[in-house]
C-alpha cells in the first residue's frame, strides 16, 4: 500500500460514494439495486423523514431467538423464539412464526404457532393459519382465516386487575352474613 510513497497505487480500491441525505433533500425510490438513487429537493413544508425507522425481516431470512422491536415491523421470512415490539407486527403471507408474540396490534397473514398478546388489536387475514391463544381486546377473523386456541378479549393488564381475589378471615364473613358459627 501506498501510504507515504508519492507514487499511485497500482490497484487501487475505490470505495463507492454514498450520498448524504440533508432534511432538504429526500431519496427516490432506485429502479434496481445496483443503481444509486437521485437526490430530489423536497418541498420545504414537506416534515422530515421520522428517525424511528420500519423493521423488515424478508422470504430469506431465518431467526431463532428474542426479537424486540421499538417501530413497527413486517415478517416474511422465519422466526422461532420470541417477538416483543412496542408498535405493530405483521407476519405477512410467506411467513412462518413459532413464537409467542407481544405487541400493541398484530396482522396476520401466514402462519403462527404460539400465543399472541396485544394491547390494541388482533387481525387474522383470510389467508392466515394461527395456532395458540390470543389476548386482546379487539380481535378480527377472516373469513378463510384458520385459528385454533382460546382467546380472551381483554387487555393482559386489564385481565389480572379484575381476577384479583380478596380474603377475609373466618370470623369477619361470619359477623358479616348474620349467621352463628356452627357447633
Amino acid at each position: 500500500m501506498a501510504l507515504f510513497n508519492k507514487e499511485p497505487e497500482k490497484n487501487p480500491k475505490i470505495q463507492p460514494a454514498k450520498p448524504q441525505v440533508t432534511p432538504l433533500q429526500s431519496v427516490a425510490p432506485a429502479a434496481t439495486p445496483h443503481e444509486e438513487a437521485p437526490l430530489k429537493p423536497s418541498v420545504a413544508s414537506a416534515p422530515a423523514p421520522s428517525p424511528e425507522g420500519r423493521a423488515y425481516l424478508d422470504k430469506g431470512c431465518k431467526i431463532n431467538g428474542k426479537l424486540y422491536f421499538e417501530g413497527p415491523v413486517k415478517i416474511d421470512g422465519q422466526v422461532d423464539g420470541q417477538i416483543d415490539a412496542n408498535d405493530s407486527v405483521f407476519i405477512g403471507e410467506s411467513a412462518v412464526v413459532t413464537a409467542q408474540i407481544k405487541a400493541a396490534s398484530v396482522a396476520v397473514a401466514g402462519k403462527v404457532s404460539g400465543d399472541i398478546v396485544a394491547t390494541k388489536r388482533v387481525e387474522i387475514r383470510p389467508s392466515a393459519k394461527v395456532l395458540g391463544n390470543l389476548t386482546a381486546p379487539v380481535l378480527v377473523v377472516h373469513e378463510g382465516a384458520v385459528f385454533e386456541g382460546h382467546c380472551v378479549m381483554q387487555a393482559e393488564h386489564s385481565a389480572r386487575e379484575e381476577h384479583k381475589i380478596t380474603l377475609f378471615p373466618k370470623e369477619e364473613r361470619l359477623a358479616n352474613s348474620g349467621g352463628q358459627k356452627p357447633a
